[in-house]
């Protein structure tokens, strides 16, 4: 069986999201509106820096290039030295376009195919299982890394802060997978792109990055972080995100998108840089976010419902303690729209994910219809 064949028999999943569409038509018949609050799509203004700095770069008749410009890279790690104590070489930052390509992708790129395993968590963004497909390896839910037995996976896919949970692992428990993963030669990547959305104080319950010395004891070896600006600085509709670790890894990574074109619009990269040597756009943002979860959360368990992990992220992991699809038929009703915790994965299947990325007026009206 060649690549392709191994591709085709593991067929992509049908696309979730289609099967809400009925339930969209229900809220959106409520006299109010519809309340969507079942994508995290940020709908805040980009900063006007931001969008001043893409302006100013547009005029690019050239190739960008695949490994970002030397003031990108230099933003990355500086902002990686800010705000979560990590130490990064410059060299050892790669853009990527948007965080979700290089999650879909990045199988592909370390070389992954039939045989290998490529591991994620039992309740995870659809992705991590998508990549693994696309890689034609075999997607491995688990939680647990001994239920792997002696079979060392290709990459381990970690998720702290979680989409959808907003659970966040502390750093003991990231030192052990990391231990785990060095002893057996394997790639651990953790997925932080809520990492500077953490809501709760208690000592350990902060989310941490996995490139932090108190993890990895000062080597990124065998490790990878991607990082996203969507949620940060309001930049969805821009892609720009980057992934940094392994020096090593990086560099192989940044060979194989040369050949593949992987190029980050120039204007984009001018833009990013500007938007990762502010973190001033960022608290007025999580600030925001800060407001609209206490609403909604106090909403919710008002309305009977139970908030689970949401330590961080942006949304609520809610249930009612009955099938999520039935909760979802309950809030359409009252014209608000979430997304189904089966979307993630069968043990989501009495949950439902609330995200609190709509704007005031909106929250403000769910708050009040529930």
């Amino acid at each position: 069986m060649n690549g392709s064949d191994a591709v085709m028999n593991r067929a992509l999943p049908d696309f979730p999201w289609d099967r809400l569409e009925p339930y969209k038509k229900i809220a959106g018949r409520h006299p109010g509106g519809i309340v969507d609050l079942s994508v995290g799509t940020p709908v805040d203004p980009t900063p006007e820096s931001v969008r001043r700095a893409l302006s100013e770069a547009s005029d690019a008749p050239g190739y960008p290039l695949t490994y970002g410009t030397p003031r990108l890279r230099a933003a990355a790690a500086g902002w990686l030295r800010r705000r979560l104590g990590v130490h990064a070489d410059p060299a050892a930052v790669l853009p990527a376009i948007g965080t979700k390509e290089m999650v879909a992708w990045l199988p592909t790129l370390l070389g992954a195919g039939p045989g290998d395993q490529v591991v994620f968590p039992r309740l995870a963004y659809p992705t991590y299982d998508v990549g693994a497909r696309l890689a034609g390896a075999d997607p491995v839910a688990t939680d647990g890394l001994l239920s792997l037995g002696p079979v060392a996976p290709k990459l381990i896919w970690l998720n702290s802060p979680s989409n959808p949970t907003g659970a966040v692992l502390p750093a003991e428990h990231l030192r052990k997978v990391v231990s785990w993963a060095r002893e057996r030669g394997v790639l651990v990547v953790n997925d932080e792109c809520y990492i500077e959305l953490g809501w709760d104080t208690a000592p350990g319950r902060q989310p941490v990055s996995i490139l932090h010395p108190d993890v990895c004891g000062g080597s990124h070896e065998g490790l990878l972080a991607l990082h996203s600006l969507s949620k940060r600085s309001n930049l969805a509709g821009y892609r720009a995100g980057f992934v940094t670790g392994d020096p090593d890894v990086v560099a192989r990574l940044l060979a194989v998108r040369k050949h593949a074109g992987m190029m980050m619009p120039a204007p984009v990269q001018a833009a990013m840089a500007v938007a990762l040597d502010d973190d001033a756009h960022a608290e007025e943002q999580r600030a925001r976010y800060a407001r609209r979860r206490a609403a909604l959360k106090i909403a919710f368990e008002r309305h009977g419902f139970r908030i689970d992990h949401s330590e961080a992220s942006l949304y609520l992991w809610a249930t009612r303690e009955e099938p999520c699809w039935d909760t979802v038929a309950h809030l359409a009703e009252l014209g608000i729209l979430v997304a189904p915790g089966d979307f993630y994965g069968t043990d989501g299947a009495r949950h439902v994910r609330v995200a609190f990325t709509a704007t005031d007026d909106r929250v403000a009206a769910a708050a009040e219809r529930l």
